[in-house]
């Protein structure tokens, strides 16, 4: 698993630099990442430690760690993009009424070799998904109370 020291190494692997919005950045990520957290979610945060951080700056540091391979970028349609420091093959399980996100682990689904020696297709990256209603949820509706964003 991913640690701050990695990813500062990482960073400085690929000629980065290590400023201290970035690092701020990075130390958030580190606390929050098992919730997979958005970009305002780790703006808020970083904010506590750094008055002078923007949003814009949280953007292009969470997607420069994107793109280079250090964490992933998870996009949905229906909510704000997040990010997990997980790269293992996994399955993100999503519940669709508070939006927490759990990984669940799972063997791989596939051999990435034998999919492109049998169809020529390289596989860059894989994302499992499982949508429906977490623990947490669930309880609620059974105890009849009302779930945040649902209607009375």
């Amino acid at each position: 698993m991913m640690n701050r020291e990695s990813i500062v190494k990482a960073f400085r692997e690929k000629g980065l630099k290590i400023t201290p919005q970035r690092l701020a950045i990075i130390e958030v990520f580190m606390e929050k990442n098992d919730d997979h957290p958005g970009a305002r979610a780790v703006y808020r945060e970083a904010r506590k430690k750094m008055s002078s951080i923007s949003l814009s700056t949280v953007y292009a540091t969470l997607g420069e760690l994107s793109r280079r391979g250090i964490i992933k970028t998870l996009q949905f349609d229906q909510m704000e993009n997040r990010y997990e420091g997980n790269l293992k093959e996994h399955l993100n399980l999503v519940c669709e009424r508070c939006g927490k996100i759990i990984d669940y682990e799972v063997s791989p689904v596939a051999d990435q070799q034998e999919i492109a020696k049998k169809t020529g297709f390289s596989v860059n990256e894989t994302r499992l998904e499982y949508y429906g209603h977490c623990g947490d949820c669930r309880a609620i509706k059974r105890e009849g109370k009302q779930v945040k964003g649902e209607k009375a």
